[in-house]
């Protein structure tokens, strides 16, 4: 303070700058929750969509898995174009064309225009989400980065779960006919406020970098092609030929080729990923969480949505309503464990693990006591919470653990591998758990609710085995 009692400039001038990253980050924030929400928001439209356009179940499922295919084969590269060109940059560029297309899918005339609309909206979404985590390693410092992440985890916890919740509600005031419009179009409002904020809040890009870096174009086409090989037969569940799953292999070789490739490039230049990431144990072990846990955790939506609609008979709105609990939980327990993170370190981690998995069995030890007519969504609602709590105390404190090691020039590419991760985690435990479902339906003359506790339970385990990877961290950290 001066003598006459009034702030010091440098006072002021300190003041200005936090509450300008507060606001970025906001931003941001707001951008993750957007493109994220796509993900599942879509699942409780896809009959609106049917009966609107005509369209045949590949199609549906292209619009489904389509946004997820290509959101995660162009994580890396985004991120690494952020490091090289400017995070602000990127991110108005993602999000101006995630408006875009938002709109064009929602103007969708028919099926393959809403596929075409949906495939370039994933890669929209991709482009933007690594420069979001870049920016909170770039503007917030070792501790102090436990609150922003721990908002960035409440907010993939709670779009993910209130997606449906969201998509039912629009449906519900827009009709069941064009209600689904609804769905892309409520983007492009925020999208347009999101672009003009971006560029006036985001910091600059102000190293002279632009010109110093090359983006390795044959890292991203190894890398895309491998991501592609694997996720392919992993989404498209139409696909009948055991065939597909010789993509697999195949995209482990070409991943094999871009580690070979990396590895030798770092020699001569700047690569699309810096293997030496995984020197970390922080970041390998972290990115093994969070690939095994949304393999489980993701799956939970899609075969609840299924048991509501399809085998109750419940509608869009209801059954989004009956999985916000899990969204609640998890947004409380993210803000928390963002906060405490530093002080319990992977532990933290561990106990949300062991949260989630007793919810989630709790969830099935319910339905199976329960009588046949018994309204499921009460009584799944405190389990459901349980387990949203246990999430939260898993996102939000694995990122910032995995991410607390990263050098800033490798932030934006570190987070896209650690996202193409969990996109990959999340297409294998959907089609794994999705395949139980179907198959335990069928052998079991239609029996919606046995085919949910059997899925559920493997979900269940599934995220178990994160748990697992989890307390191998604490113990060698002992």
């Amino acid at each position: 303070m001066s003598a006459a009692g009034a702030p010091r400039p440098a006072d002021v001038a300190a003041s200005s700058d936090d509450r300008r990253r507060w606001q970025a980050l906001g931003v941001g924030l707001v951008a993750a929750f957007m493109t994220l929400l796509d993900v599942s928001i879509v699942n409780v439209a896809v009959p609106s969509m049917d009966r609107a356009l005509g369209a045949s179940p590949s199609d549906l499922q292209w619009v489904l898995s389509g946004y997820a295919l290509t959101f995660g084969l162009v994580l890396v590269p985004a991120g690494r174009f952020g490091d090289a060109r400017g995070r602000r940059n990127a991110f108005v560029l993602g999000i101006a064309l995630f408006t875009v297309t938002s709109a064009l899918a929602g103007l969708a005339r028919s099926p393959e225009w809403l596929v075409a609309a949906r495939l370039l909206q994933g890669a929209a979404a991709g482009l933007v989400n690594p420069q979001v985590t870049g920016l909170i390693q770039e503007l917030f410092r070792g501790p102090e980065r436990g609150r922003p992440f721990g908002l960035l985890g409440a907010t993939i916890g709670i779009s993910t779960a209130v997606g449906p919740l969201l998509g039912g509600l629009l449906i519900a005031v827009g009709g069941e006919e064009h209600g689904w419009r609804w769905v892309f179009f409520v983007n492009v409002p925020v999208g347009i406020v999101a672009v003009v904020l971006g560029w006036r809040l985001l910091p600059a890009d102000s190293r002279g970098r632009r010109d110093s870096r090359r983006l390795d174009p044959v890292g991203v086409l190894l890398l895309g092609l491998g991501v592609l090989l694997v996720l392919l037969p992993l989404v498209q569940e139409h696909w009948q030929s055991r065939a597909k799953w010789l993509l697999v292999p195949a995209g482990l070789f070409a991943l094999a080729g871009f580690g070979a490739w990396e590895r030798w490039y770092a020699r001569r230049g700047e690569p699309l990923f810096d293997l030496r990431l995984f020197c970390f144990r922080s970041y390998t072990l972290g990115a093994l969480i969070a690939l095994v846990y949304f393999g489980g955790f993701t799956a939970i939506f899609f075969i609840f949505t299924l048991y509501l609609q399809t085998g109750l008979g419940h509608s869009a709105l209801v059954a989004g309503l009956a999985i916000t609990p899990f969204a609640l939980g998890s947004a409380a327990a993210s803000a928390v464990g963002g906060r405490i993170v530093n002080r319990f370190g992977r532990a933290l981690v561990a106990v949300g693990l062991v949260t989630v998995v007793v919810g989630l069995a709790a969830v099935v030890l319910v339905l199976d006591l329960a009588p046949v007519d018994a309204p499921v969504p009460w009584l799944t609602a405190v389990p459901l919470l349980v387990a949203g709590l246990g999430s939260g105390l898993v996102i939000a404190p694995n990122q910032t653990l995995t991410l607390s090691q990263v050098p800033v020039p490798q932030a934006g590419s570190g987070a896209g591998m650690l996202q193409t991760g969990q996109r990959i985690g999340s297409a294998a435990g959907i089609a794994a758990v999705g395949s139980v479902f179907f198959s335990s339906l069928a052998g079991n003359d239609g029996d919606f609710s046995l085919a949910f506790r059997h899925s559920l339970l493997l979900a269940t385990g599934i995220i178990a085995l994160a748990l697992v990877a989890a307390l191998v961290d604490i113990a060698r950290h002992r």
